[in-house]
């Protein structure tokens, strides 16, 4: 007989926390998330799993100063913007493209095209700013 497991979510309002001893843990995301990320600390171990759709630029750049980040594009078009001591440089992501953001690496995106994108990121220590 088969059985239906109903554990699918999805990874647009389910973040999940891959914690570094193995574990993989489902984070529910509200309008608040990136708003308190800071004060969540339970959410600095590890790396967060997430899925962004993207219409419009965000207003923000950020920075992860404990590890690198994986962009990875699965539709649309999105240039990546690095800051980095030689000024700005771009990652234009097309056709499924993927890149990794440094360690300590201010960086935006700018959309070109409605997009989906997937993030691998470390949790402590990120911080935003305004563009």
């Amino acid at each position: 007989m088969t059985r239906h497991d109903s554990h699918a979510f999805h990874l647009s309002d389910t973040y999940v926390q891959l914690l570094d001893g193995g574990a993989a843990k489902l984070i529910p995301v509200d309008a608040e998330f990136w708003a308190k990320i800071g004060e969540r600390e339970e959410l600095h171990a590890g790396r967060m799993v997430g899925l962004f759709h993207m219409d419009e630029s965000p207003d923000h750049r950020e920075v992860h100063p404990r590890g690198d980040e994986l962009l990875i594009l699965l539709s649309g078009a999105v240039d990546v913007v690095l800051e980095d001591e030689r000024g700005e440089r771009v990652i234009e992501l097309r056709n499924q493209g993927t890149c990794i953001v440094p360690r300590g690496v201010w960086h935006g995106q700018i959309v070109r095209a409605p997009s989906v994108m997937i993030f691998i990121t470390p949790g402590e220590g990120t911080q935003h700013r305004a563009c």
